[in-house]
């Protein structure tokens, strides 16, 4: 189309930019980076997902806020710095990877605070749920030796992507209570690996590093790690940075793309997520991708933040998760029905009890 009347050139702006998804690219100097995410924005259609997507993500959903529930559960008095109210990153990070691996990743190494990690492991790892179980309360603690709290420890797998059908290496490295420290370690993992595997485009092994709260913008070292990706000596030639959420312009200093999407929304989450892969895969460039969501339970689950902020909890408190309302929104459009969400429901719960009666079996 050449030429389109004004009132449907707003419209379709708004469509793009008003809604779910907030996008941050005028500031880059290369044309073509602007124009490329223009195009995959901007183009009717681009970001609409198939019913058969559809379904595979309300799965995804259902095992993120799944897992979270099921902990919430059993081990009620326990820290385990949960998801609840950015249950998305999960399936964002999950397509993060899947698109990676259709464009020719092979690697993906990852580092993150404690906030979801457990979860990051037992949904994007794979790792097994009954050797995550038996890091709580009362049971014998398979921690490789280090002797660190669950939600510090790392894990390496070997899988196959059934998104794609190919093998896929996914490596989550251990990190500290020091949030940021574990950035520059991810990236020297990364660029040894690229080096001794011969990969100097940087297509084959990827780094992506997970940011929370205050320690983006607050901690010195995110800046120095971020610079490190123009010099041609340390350069892993990008990564993608996720942030739950905060201040994102740390991102800018290195002329990249910053995407916000609203957590509630899922499909406006895997879209940007895809688009986050892609940019990567052309430019070799960092690129953030904020996700705006809430904290259920304030900075753990022992915490009661209604002390602190109790106008901004009370309004938490009411609010839907984001799988009962996608659920519905499926529902509403035909793609399932209300018994098909409830047997998404029960499968995965079932195999979290199977692996905590299998975690209960290993103490005895």
């Amino acid at each position: 189309e050449k030429s389109l009347p004004l009132r449907e050139i707003i419209k379709r702006l708004e469509d793009v930019y008003c809604g779910s998804i907030g996008a941050e690219f005028m500031h880059i100097h290369n044309l073509d980076e602007v124009n490329w995410i223009r195009k995959r924005l901007e183009t009717p259609g681009s970001l609409e997902m198939a019913p058969e997507e559809k379904k595979r993500l309300l799965a995804r959903i259902s095992r993120s806020a799944g897992f979270e529930n099921f902990l919430a559960k059993k081990y009620t008095s326990e820290k385990r710095f949960g998801l609840e109210g950015v249950e998305m990153l999960i399936p964002g990070m999950k397509t993060i990877v899947d698109r990676s691996t259709e464009l020719g990743t092979e690697s993906v190494v990852m580092g993150m605070p404690h906030r979801g990690r457990l979860n990051v492991l037992a949904n994007v790892c794979r790792k097994p749920l009954d050797q995550i179980l038996t890091q709580f309360a009362g049971l014998e603690a398979a921690d490789e030796g280090s002797g660190d709290v669950k939600y510090h420890l790392g894990t390496y797998v070997e899988r196959l992507n059934r998104a794609t059908n190919k093998n896929i290496r996914l490596a989550v490295v251990a990190n500290p209570s020091h949030l940021e420290a574990v950035d520059p370690v991810v990236l020297g993992k990364v660029r040894a690996e690229q080096f001794y595997r011969g990969d100097t485009e940087g297509k084959k092994i990827i780094s992506m590093l997970l940011h929370g709260d205050a320690a983006f913008a607050g901690q010195g070292v995110v800046y120095e790690t971020m610079h490190m990706s123009d010099l041609p000596d340390y350069t892993t030639r990008g990564t993608i940075h996720i942030i739950i959420p905060y201040c994102t312009d740390v991102g800018r200093v290195v002329n990249c793309p910053i995407f916000h999407v609203n957590a509630d929304d899922p499909e406006a989450v895997i879209s940007v997520c895809k688009i986050a892969a892609e940019y990567r895969h052309e430019f070799h460039k960092d690129v953030v991708v904020d996700i705006v969501g809430y904290r259920k339970y304030g900075h753990n689950e022992i915490d009661e933040p209604m002390f602190t902020q109790p106008i901004m909890y009370s309004i938490i408190k009411k609010h839907r998760n984001v799988f009962d309302i996608y659920a519905d929104q499926l529902v509403g459009e035909g793609i399932v029905s209300k018994d098909e969400v409830d047997e998404v429901v029960k499968k995965y719960d079932q195999i979290c009890e199977d692996a905590y009666k299998k975690a209960s079996e290993q103490k005895q």
